[in-house]
């Protein structure tokens, strides 16, 4: 097979691994920066071109977008998309997934576990909107923000007052939480290829932390998770449309509670975790699919 990994880091190790996965299985894997891609979008035959050539002949595309690039790396996957070249995650799943609040709005939706979440826009509302929530302690998210940047712990009300009220003044769109003080500085991130959880591990912040981001200093370790919490990750994904996806949760006295579905994950911290080739089942999971497409 030819295979398209959109990913503008080919020095990563998440595109390296992928890479060399992809060699050891006998396909050819072409890393292409999304940024670079241009594209020829009619009603006969959609292309998409690439320092002066088009590219075509792929079998399939595993995009690795940051989130910094979301809106035009959705676009180019869109056109292999319209080429009938078959993708682990649709672009409008990824779409889904980067927005903070509707993905938030569509596990509501399908009554998934996740933390009581307020949105307003008002600085008006904001002693409203922290009494929905719980009141204080409490966590303020900025929609835009990634790898625990922009996420803000209120320890009172007047503190979340005078951080949302902060936010709102530069036109920031946030995301107000109740805090779960019983995960203790921990997540779950649980790595779903298709139906299935393949592997799990605990992220821990490092003390005086409540972000268990491993890019904040967070450390990892493999877990065993519960059947609810394996169902719970499984519908997260399938919710926003995910084939592959890092699920992240909070272990909670009411059960797992969805933070985040990421359409990127990293391979590297769950590949040491774990010991579990991650690599190997993306690439044996589009091996068995492609056929189906």
């Amino acid at each position: 097979m030819k295979i398209a990994i959109l990913s503008q880091g080919p020095t990563l190790y998440s595109t390296r691994r992928i890479v060399e996965t992809c060699l050891a299985h006998g396909h050819e894997p072409v890393v292409i920066d999304v940024l670079r891609c241009y594209m020829n979008i009619n009603d006969t035959k959609p292309s998409i071109h690439f320092d002066g050539q088009s590219l075509e002949g792929f079998d399939a595309v595993i995009p690795r977008i940051g989130t910094d690039v979301s809106f035009y790396g959705c676009a180019v996957l869109r056109q292999f998309e319209m080429m009938g070249v078959f993708t682990i995650n649709p672009s409008l799943a990824i779409t889904r997934s980067r927005d903070k609040l509707q993905s938030l709005q569509l596990l509501s939706q399908r009554n998934i576990g996740m933390p009581v979440t307020g949105f307003a826009n008002s600085p008006t509302d904001i002693p409203d909107v922290i009494s929905l929530v719980g009141g204080a302690p409490l966590v303020i998210k900025l929609l835009e923000g990634t790898q625990g940047i922009g996420v803000v712990l209120a320890e009172t009300n007047q503190a979340a007052e005078s951080v949302l009220e902060a936010f709102m003044g530069m036109k920031a769109n946030i995301l107000v939480q109740e805090y779960i003080k019983e995960s203790k500085g921990a997540d779950i991130r649980c790595f779903v290829i298709g139906d299935e959880v393949v592997a799990a591990m605990k992220r821990q912040a490092p003390e005086g932390e409540f972000r268990s981001n491993l890019h904040r200093g967070g450390h990892a370790c493999q877990i065993d998770i519960t059947s609810e919490e394996r169902e719970t990750a499984i519908a997260a994904a399938q919710a926003m449309g995910l084939k592959v996806a890092g699920v992240d949760l909070l272990r909670s006295e009411r059960g797992p509670l969805i933070m985040e579905v990421n359409s990127s994950p990293g391979l590297e911290g769950i590949e040491h975790a774990t010991d579990i080739d991650i690599a190997k089942l993306i690439i044996s999971y589009i091996e068995a699919n492609l056929a189906n497409h």
